[in-house]
């Protein structure tokens, strides 16, 4: 099982997850062109796609998936409340396969055990997801407000994770944003703060965990080190331990063995 990020941020994300031959596609922010030059930095072509997952309807999620998924057949998982507000997306004439999912149930999509779970974010029907080959499982958590018992218990016992770290509240405060989209980034509904975070992480069982990235990282109010600094504090581990997905150059493969 491995899995790799084509770019993580406000300005658009896709995740890749492989088991076998079986490759899902977590969001589509990007678009057709530049997702295709993104998975071929990945040795991936659209073909070899099983399937794409949308997490909510938010452009930099779901801003490309349709028109792609149109273009080269691939079938999309996505919450009700997701389809309904990601509308405006789908071609006019389309013969889209487009699979409506339960936020509590676990899908098996050919190789994979898709495990969606409900995550409390400013959409209409936003999840967020584990992947499991049965025998490993990878855990991911972004664009969500704050943490819940049961996003702690879905995420224990990863071998993997690909956690939010989307901002520094001292950064966030002092920046350039207004006012307004500050109390939207930071309240309930918005993204997490490094230090909430770690303290997610420091909830969870982690003693299977392989991989750790930070994930959705804010480009005015956060950076990289800051991010690397409150999860290794958490974990005890060295900075270089823990990997970020970046905006531009994603992140390359990681194996879950």
């Amino acid at each position: 099982m491995r899995f790799a990020s084509l770019g993580s941020g406000s300005a658009g994300n896709s995740l890749v997850v492989e088991v076998k031959q079986t490759r899902l596609m977590l969001d589509c922010g990007f678009s057709i062109k530049e997702v295709t030059s993104r998975l071929k930095r990945l040795s991936l072509t659209p073909e070899e796609l099983t399937g794409i997952v949308i997490t909510h309807e938010h452009d930099d999620h779901a801003g490309g998936a349709f028109k792609f998924a149109a273009k080269f057949d691939i079938p999309i998982w996505l919450t009700y409340g997701t389809l309904k507000m990601a509308e405006r997306y789908i071609p006019s004439q389309h013969s889209l396969q487009l699979n409506v999912i339960d936020s509590h149930s676990t899908v098996e999509i050919s190789d994979i055990q898709l495990q969606p779970y409900p995550v409390p974010h400013d959409a209409r029907e936003p999840i967020q997801c584990c992947f499991s080959d049965g025998n490993f499982r990878l855990g991911v958590l972004t664009d969500v407000g704050k943490s819940t018992p049961h996003i702690e218990e879905r995420l224990s016992g990863c071998h993997a994770l690909m956690l939010e770290c989307n901002h520094d509240a001292e950064m966030l405060k002092n920046g350039p944003y207004s006012r307004m989209l500050k109390q939207r980034v930071g309240g309930d509904l918005g993204h997490l703060e490094n230090s909430d975070s770690a303290k997610l992480l420091s909830k969870l069982d982690n003693s299977q965990l392989q991989h750790i990235v930070a994930a959705h990282l804010s480009a005015k109010n956060n950076t990289p080190l800051l991010a690397k600094t409150a999860l290794a504090d958490i974990l005890g581990c060295e900075h270089a331990w823990i990997g970020v997905a970046d905006q531009s150059l994603g992140l390359d493969w990681r194996v879950i063995r």
